[in-house]
């Protein structure tokens, strides 16, 4: 069927013009897009813009973007993250450490227990030297530290003036103690200590007043080392073994400003006994020796009093060959305050009433296993001013004496570091 030519000719077309038509077309949109931009930025320059074509023809603001951790604020709100900005560091007006004078430190030291001041030595090298100043170790207390070895080494190193460790244990056998130690009091009583380690100490010490040693085991250059402190005004060796008469002389010969000696019960002979009596210091006051059933006689006796007529309390217990002629010799220490003769079996009760008037200085009197408790009355009544058996237990030269082991004092001063546990 025949068809109009014009129609065929505007229908029909090849591929090639369809493809140069839409290429025609693409150039068009994009010109008319470049037109409105135009146009819209031609617009806005104009001082008759409508504002809401402005907006349009603008892009869109950006919103913050919100972080809802599902937490909620006082009014209500939901809780946001936001960044605060940097607020400048404020100056503060306080004084750093770094200013403060040593002297502070030493006093703020001085107040601190024993671990506390180890745990400051640690903090930095300032901290360590002040925390090992001599005037803060000056007296130190390790009772209750099982093992004081490695104290005992480092707060020797210190100058340390008083030492306090009764009943230790030392394992070390030698110290090396650097030059001469500054150690005036020290308490070893009841400990285990080696004899090489105490030689070591006590042959280091010059300056010692005040030294217990009761129940350790010694040696002749243990006691030959004491020699060398003329100062030494106390001294307890209660208990002691292992040295010999000659070094026990040429040390009570040396040791002349003692005013206070307990040697009792020690593995003394009878040349141990003599050298005492032969040798002790005239300016004794106070003398336990105690414990030397068969070795101390009445010669002995005759010879003490004689050296030593200023004694003022005087402990003669378990010396079992001492009878009742014993009183007319001890009637010549004119200033004797206290008397014992506690398990002198051999001395009968008829010859104690005339006690007090041979001794009118005397005060107390303790007789135990000699007065039963059934003749105290008949005692007091003819004694009056004499106390009997109120003190069982020695205080001389010990430095807790029996009954104030809680207070922890050493010759009744306490140590201002003590080990705490």
């Amino acid at each position: 069927m025949p068809t109009d030519s014009t129609t065929t000719s505007s229908t029909i077309m090849p591929l090639q013009g369809l493809s140069c038509l839409a290429h025609q077309g693409s150039m068009l949109t994009q010109s008319k897009k470049r037109k409105c931009s135009e146009c819209s930025s031609e617009a806005a320059d104009m001082e008759c813009t409508p504002t809401e074509f402005i907006q349009r023809s603008s892009p869109g603001s950006k919103h913050k973007r919100l972080f809802h951790k599902g937490k909620e604020n006082d009014d209500g709100g939901q809780f946001v993250l936001a960044r605060r900005s940097r607020r400048k560091k404020e100056s503060t007006a306080g004084i750093s450490w770094d200013h403060l004078p040593e002297e502070l430190f030493l006093r703020i030291f001085h107040l601190l227990p024993l671990q506390d001041l180890l745990r400051t030595a640690v903090v930095c090298k300032k901290w360590h030297r002040l925390a090992l100043d001599d005037s803060l170790w000056h007296s130190v207390d390790l009772e209750g530290l099982t093992h004081v070895d490695h104290a005992l080494q480092q707060i020797l190193k210190t100058g340390v003036r008083r030492v306090r460790c009764p009943r230790s244990y030392i394992e070390e056998q030698r110290f090396v103690c650097a030059g001469q130690l500054q150690l005036l009091d020290m308490d070893l009583s009841s400990s285990i200590v080696p004899t090489a380690a105490l030689e070591s100490i006590i042959c280091s010490c010059r300056l010692l007043e005040n030294l217990s040693l009761e129940g350790l085991q010694l040696s002749d250059t243990v006691v030959s080392a004491l020699a060398k402190n003329p100062k030494l005004q106390q001294l307890n060796l209660s208990g002691c073994s292992g040295f010999s008469a000659p070094a026990l002389a040429d040390m009570l010969v040396s040791c002349s400003s003692l005013v206070q000696l307990n040697i009792s019960w020690c593995t003394f002979t009878n040349d141990h006994v003599r050298s005492v009596v032969n040798n002790l210091s005239p300016s004794v006051t106070h003398l336990n020796l105690s414990g030397y059933r068969e070795n101390l006689t009445l010669d002995d006796m005759k010879v003490l009093v004689t050296r030593c007529p200023n004694i003022r309390i005087l402990d003669l217990s378990d010396c079992t060959l001492l009878m009742a002629d014993c009183f007319p010799v001890l009637k010549q220490l004119k200033h004797l305050l206290h008397l014992s003769l506690s398990r002198c079996y051999q001395i009968h009760l008829a010859a104690i009433t005339d006690v007090g008037n041979m001794l009118p200085a005397l005060t107390l009197l303790d007789m135990f296993g000699v007065v039963q408790s059934s003749h105290l009355p008949a005692l007091k009544k003819g004694m009056p001013q004499v106390s009997i058996n109120t003190r069982p237990f020695s205080s001389i030269s010990r430095p807790t004496p029996a009954g104030r082991v809680i207070e922890r004092t050493m010759w009744n001063r306490k140590c201002q570091l003590s080990f705490k546990l």
